[in-house]
């Protein structure tokens, strides 16, 4: 967390977040064509708000895009906002709103946490539904085998679903594909959305990025832009401390 204030504290790096609340997923020149500041200076200020985890980076091709990561905001916000039920911050309003504003060539959100687990471990708790229950308050089922069907099942005893989808890459314990819809456009894929989960070692601790696209309605967007911050937090709290966090069960929309 000491890494999050200090990168905050300097008002370029604070600059650049602010251009990508402007226009997320953008490439190092177009940041540089809004900071007067030569190539080298941008990317160490880039650099250590990747170290922060405050943006995180996808190659699409020859091009490194840079995306906001409102996952430590959030932490902040459980930690010292809601502790003392203050109003959120301002900014992560911000942070939220904007994230769903990249363009259609680009994913529509991409979410960084750093978990002090295995990929194993990481794995299992993306595919267990008993384990998904616990900080998503929705039981994920499914074999989990390329082309199977998965149910995102309530956990009130009903046995509803409210998204399902198709399993499009299952690689354990690196790589999770899936598409979303809901039941009732469950044969229309031009109304499916994506979830990529890439689960990669991070030293001794394990990095999760989820890239959730295809989105097109602005209401589901901005309920998957508050929704899966508090599911990648409840989930580093349940692996790391054995305990989740209080909060609402989170539904991320299915289109």
């Amino acid at each position: 967390m000491d890494e999050v204030f200090k990168a905050l504290a300097d008002d370029t790096r604070r600059r650049l977040l602010d251009r990508l609340h402007e226009n997320n997923g953008q490439t190092l020149g177009e940041l540089c064509e809004r900071i007067a500041m030569t190539r080298q200076s941008v990317t160490q200020h880039l650099a250590v708000l990747e170290a922060a985890n405050l943006i995180s980076t996808v190659r699409r091709g020859r091009e490194k895009l840079h995306y906001l990561n409102p996952v430590p905001l959030h932490e902040i916000q459980e930690r010292w906002i809601d502790k003392f039920e203050r109003p959120r911050l301002a900014a992560l309003g911000a942070v939220k709103r904007r994230a769903e504003e990249a363009m259609t060539d680009k994913p529509r959100f991409v979410y960084v946490t750093y978990i002090a687990s295995t990929p194993e471990k990481v794995w299992e708790a993306l595919t267990d539904a008993d384990l998904t229950a616990a900080y998503w308050g929705h039981r994920n089922v499914s074999d989990w085998r390329p082309g199977s069907r998965w149910e995102h099942v309530r956990t009130d005893g009903s046995g509803i679903a409210d998204v399902v989808g198709r399993v499009v890459a299952s690689e354990p314990p690196t790589r999770l594909v899936t598409t979303w819809a809901a039941p009732d456009q469950e044969g229309q894929e031009d109304r499916h959305s994506q979830v990529t989960f890439e689960i990669r070692p991070h030293e001794d601790i394990v990095r999760l990025t989820v890239t959730h696209e295809d989105l097109d309605d602005e209401g589901e967007r901005a309920d998957v832009a508050s929704g899966w911050p508090a599911v990648l937090s409840n989930l580093k709290s349940l692996l790391e401390t054995g305990r989740t966090l209080p909060q609402e069960p989170w539904l991320m929309p299915s289109r």
